[in-house]
């Protein structure tokens, strides 16, 4: 059986999806730090990149794609939405099947075609 969120949680969901640039922001510890790759001496100077950690829910998100902090602050926010919106996506219910009887036919058929392999595999016994 699977477990549904309450309607508490669905509303959180769905209010951190809803929220401005700056709300969100608001609701994030943003570090910065020296990224790597390429972008010369400014990137390997300046701080650049930037991480955003969504204190509610505990998603990271971090991203030193441009060379501009405020322009990877703004990648990062987008990535953090898109993250969000998946956590507030219900997962489908899980249709169990079962196996079919052909492919069960077909799986005891190579066991025993494999036990008979190492059957004649094996060292004759003194008795024979």
């Amino acid at each position: 059986m699977q477990a549904t969120p309450s309607g508490e949680e669905e509303a959180a969901k769905i209010h951190y999806i809803s929220l401005s640039d700056k709300d969100l922001l608001s609701e994030c510890a943003v570090e910065t730090f020296r990224s790597s790759g390429p972008g010369g001496q400014n990137v390997n100077k300046r701080e650049t990149a930037v991480r955003l950690r969504h204190r509610p829910t505990g998603i990271v998100v971090s991203c030193q794609d441009e060379r501009s902090q405020l322009r990877n602050k703004q990648i990062a926010l987008t990535q953090l939405r898109r993250k969000l919106e998946n956590l507030s996506r219900p997962t489908p219910p899980r249709i169990p099947t079962s196996v079919p009887r052909s492919v069960r036919r077909r799986i005891l058929d190579y066991k025993k075609r494999r036990a008979l392999k190492k059957r004649l595999r094996r060292k004759p016994d003194a008795e024979e």
